[in-house]
């Protein structure tokens, strides 16, 4: 069995459509990061840079429990264990990690500052938000030429593609419209109607944060000196 230690944002969303996909039983462990969940001792032995999606599977190597924080380690521990989502032969699955690694390294962190400075900053910086929305529209051109060439990132429907995706849906927090990266539209939307990915999406879809920003509470424990402490 996997504990998911999960909230809903794009981060989580990636595991969670990975475990929907490969049908592995879990038990989702909300972790609240309105309210300062990451910062709990319990969660920082699992997760020790305070940082939602993790696991903890209970028959981990040798029968014994694993821990598991960083989404990419997650996807690529799940596709090892499963043999789903990751292809087999060397050159498909060396495709398939470097766009893992351009999403952690490129996409999700640029996507969001561009969350940031568009949505929570408490000063409208025009510099900030050119700067952002503005690469992610050029991490969006990258994704269109990528899916130009096949159906998916690599080739096939892999971890790549679940890593990505969710990192698309606030797409109108990026300053992006679809529908100026046709390929990229028909992509995300073909991912979208997989009923593994709607199963994903719907997990704690009740714990959903309103459309506005965070309220001064929840601003100051993810933006604030809390996030800062040491621990």
């Amino acid at each position: 069995m996997i504990d998911l230690y999960f909230w809903p944002t794009p981060n989580g969303y990636k595991i969670s459509i990975m475990l929907e996909e490969i049908g592995m039983p879990y038990h989702v462990v909300p972790v609240n990061i309105g309210k300062g969940d990451q910062f709990k001792p319990e969660f920082l032995k699992i997760s020790p840079n305070n940082r939602m999606p993790a696991i903890v599977d209970s028959q981990g190597p040798q029968g014994e429990p694993l821990a598991i924080f960083e989404s990419g380690a997650i996807l690529l521990y799940l596709a090892e264990q499963s043999g789903k989502f990751l292809p087999h032969d060397q050159r498909g699955k060396y495709k398939a990690i470097q766009w893992l690694m351009w999403q952690m390294g490129g996409l999700g962190p640029m996507l969001g500052q561009a969350h940031h400075f568009r949505r929570y900053a408490p000063e409208k910086l025009e510099y900030a938000i050119n700067r952002y929305t503005n690469e992610a529209k050029r991490l969006y051109n990258v994704l269109d030429r990528a899916v130009s060439e096949a159906p998916y990132l690599a080739g096939e429907y892999s971890i790549a593609d679940m890593a990505a995706f969710p990192w698309i849906i606030p797409h109108n927090w990026q300053g992006q419209e679809l529908e100026d990266f046709p390929n990229l539209k028909r992509w995300f939307e073909a991912i979208r109607a997989r009923p593994a990915v709607e199963r994903g999406l719907a997990v704690l879809k009740e714990e959903l944060r309103p459309a506005g920003p965070p309220d001064k509470q929840a601003w100051e424990i993810l933006f604030g000196k809390q996030q800062y402490e040491k621990r």
